[in-house]
């Protein structure tokens, strides 16, 4: 009798000591459990707090290349080298030089073609088989190219070209050609071309289509066109063509 009592109070004793302890381990696994979600939604809320930038649009100037040189038959993407040349640089002044022109501006007048903002049938029709990451392409494969080189032909409006392209005509509300693009005819990458090198005859065609309304996409030539005369834009044209 006395031996089973013991055997019972150590049962009992047994029983309270499991129950502690499971009672311990609750009180430890619930404060846990509560704090599981919060490493999670850490990172969460970091990132909500992070601005989203948008990606810069990729560009492949191997694909531009392609693009230019060969064209693109499936699509019905004619080769740009069969007008303006290798590496962008034509042969005869009817087609821009494009080598080293600024990539954003190449893009610009693509994409103005393609939406007729800029007329000219047979780069309309280019221009319409090429998607906005074809146009960057190609542009960004020219931009890489060497500049290309050009003279002055006329020695007799030499000194009147240099005049207008880097004093403008104070008379005429005319400013200095220089203060946009360039002392060099460098330029402004995203704003303004290059116009250092070009055909004379090519920037001469576009100053007359400014002033004449049949090239519409450009407010600000436009405004100096029409204040010129044929002379001065066939003397600041081949001054321009000269420059590097």
């Amino acid at each position: 009798m006395r031996q089973t009592s013991q055997i019972s109070k150590l049962t009992s004793v047994s029983a309270s000591l499991a129950a502690g302890f499971v009672l311990a381990i609750s009180s430890l696994s619930g404060p846990a459990n509560a704090a599981d979600p919060a490493p999670a939604a850490a990172p969460m809320a970091e990132a909500a707090a992070k601005p989203v930038v948008p990606g810069k649009p990729k560009v492949d100037p191997a694909a531009g290349e392609a693009l230019y040189s060969n064209g693109d038959a499936s699509r019905g993407v004619t080769a740009c080298i069969t007008c303006h040349g290798p590496k962008g640089q034509s042969a005869i002044a009817t087609w821009p030089k494009l080598s080293a022109q600024h990539a954003a501006y190449t893009a610009k007048q693509l994409k103005n073609f393609k939406e007729g903002t800029r007329a000219n049938p047979i780069m309309m029709g280019m221009a319409a088989a090429l998607t906005d990451q074809d146009m960057n392409n190609i542009a960004t494969y020219l931009v890489s190219q060497p500049v290309s080189q050009g003279v002055a032909q006329n020695k007799d409006t030499i000194a009147l070209g240099q005049s207008i392209y880097r004093g403008g005509i104070a008379a005429k509300g005319v400013p200095a050609c220089a203060a946009c693009h360039g002392p060099t005819g460098a330029g402004i990458p995203s704003q303004y071309p290059r116009m250092g090198g070009q055909w004379a005859d090519y920037n001469t065609a576009q100053l007359l289509a400014f002033r004449e309304g049949t090239r519409k996409n450009s407010t600000q030539m436009t405004t100096i066109a029409t204040k010129l005369s044929d002379q001065e834009m066939k003397a600041v044209a081949d001054y321009m063509a000269g420059l590097h």
